[in-house]
């Protein structure tokens, strides 16, 4: 078991190492990376997954309301924790909903489940990355306008894959296999991003950035206690879901923190220590989901 935990976790470590001490010796600017992943590479590998005609989405909808379920209760439990540490929500809740399941996920449902697995993690990632867009830009900022949603590259990747994967049609193979290339793109240009990123970041604020690195994976794992028995989810579907809540913040909470001018430090400090501690969370979530 613990062999293959290694095998799962070091591929990633690998990337996200070469990526920060690229970044230490270079600095690259990033952003034009980070936008092309968001804009082509990612709504492609989501479009390429829910179409898949080897992937019955049907049989994963009980994945859609586990994902709700855990974002939600993770904010819920967070929010006391939030006031008795005199820490503003809008920093802390956001950070403890929505998880590395884009950055750290992904590549780890692939290399631990196989492909059926990667897709079925898919659906994860979505209801996770549609909240983020929605109510954790409202948590963030109640003046937040959701005009925009209906053109993010990931939404409509996300309708179109439906459309496609519930009716059946296909499209040819030849360009199934060129969106696919494209998509799988992502996984490496994400963790390879993730280590540039934590080059960037500051460890002030240690305290604030311990408190989420263990509250985040453990208000996670209780969403997904409770999401496995109520809704009776089968053991492929257990796993998947006991990986998802053990994950660390995502990274994107920093970007959209700096965006809203919510202490971006502070921040910065919890994705920090968050993402490190995973190196302990992880194995643990995965010698669970494996066992």
């Amino acid at each position: 078991m613990f062999e293959r935990i290694l095998t799962i976790i070091l591929p990633v470590l690998v990337i996200v190492l070469i990526g920060g001490v690229y970044a230490h010796r270079v600095r690259p600017d990033m952003r034009a990376a980070n936008k092309l992943n968001m804009d082509v590479c990612v709504p492609l590998l989501v479009f390429s997954a829910l179409a898949a005609k080897d992937f019955d989405l049907l049989a994963h909808w009980k994945l859609v309301p586990a994902a709700a379920l855990i974002v939600l209760l993770s904010g819920v439990l967070s929010w006391p924790v939030a006031r008795l540490c005199r820490i503003d929500p809008r920093t802390l809740l956001p950070a403890m909903m929505f998880n590395n399941c884009g950055n750290m996920g992904l590549p780890l449902a692939l290399l631990a489940f196989g492909q059926q697995g990667f897709q079925a993690f898919v659906v994860l990632f979505i209801v996770s990355n549609l909240l983020h867009f929605t109510l954790g830009a409202f948590i963030f900022s109640h003046h937040t306008s959701l005009a925009g949603l209906r053109r993010n590259p990931i939404v409509i990747a996300t309708l179109l894959g439906l459309v496609f994967g519930l009716s059946g049609i296909t499209l040819p193979a030849w360009l199934m296999a060129g969106i696919r290339m494209l998509g799988e793109m992502t996984i490496p240009l994400m963790l390879f991003a993730l280590g540039v990123r934590m080059v960037d970041v500051s460890l002030a604020g240690w305290r604030v950035g311990l408190l989420g690195a263990v509250l985040c994976p453990l208000t996670g794992l209780a969403g997904a206690t409770l999401a496995i028995p109520l809704l009776q989810l089968a053991p492929e579907q257990t796993a998947l879901v006991v990986l998802f809540g053990a994950l660390p913040p995502a990274v994107l909470n920093f970007l959209m923190a700096e965006l809203y001018q919510q202490e971006p430090e502070r921040m910065a400090s919890i994705v920090l220590i968050g993402n490190l501690a995973s190196l302990l969370f992880v194995p643990l979530g995965l010698a669970f989901a494996l066992r």
